[in-house]
């Protein structure tokens, strides 16, 4: 018996505002059949290609641990270091970087409500 992965989902304080900052992460977007609403205690965002739906769905509660599961990010368009950048602009901060002098290593990084993300090395970088 198996199963798939349909959706992961994030426990936060704005949705609307952190489904908008994944959505420039992933380039996800919103489902065409019911939209996001800032008013909303939820929001989804779809990937394409059988991709898990990301879902945030408001809590009262602030994060005040380590996440437990988070995702690792593979860039596909970039380097892991161009990458990082980026999230780094869209609002992301620097937890731990475990980059090594020989290129190999991934940088770990919180969203703008502290939920954990690693980003690897591209597929190219690792000689794919």
């Amino acid at each position: 018996m198996t199963v798939r992965i349909r959706t992961v989902t994030f426990d936060c304080a704005d949705p609307f505002a952190l489904a908008a900052f994944w959505t420039q992460v992933t380039g996800f977007g919103e489902d065409p059949d019911n939209g996001n609403d800032p008013s909303d205690d939820e929001a989804l965002l779809v990937g394409s290609g059988g991709a898990p739906a990301l879902l945030f769905i408001q809590v009262p509660e602030a994060k005040t641990v380590k996440n437990r599961v988070h995702l690792d990010l593979e860039p596909t368009d970039r380097t892991r270091d161009e990458e990082v950048e980026r999230l780094l602009t869209l609002g992301a901060t620097l937890v731990a970087d475990f980059r090594g002098p020989d290129g190999r290593g991934f940088v770990v990084l919180a969203d703008p409500e502290g939920n954990e993300l690693c980003i690897e090395r591209s597929e190219a970088e690792r000689g794919g």
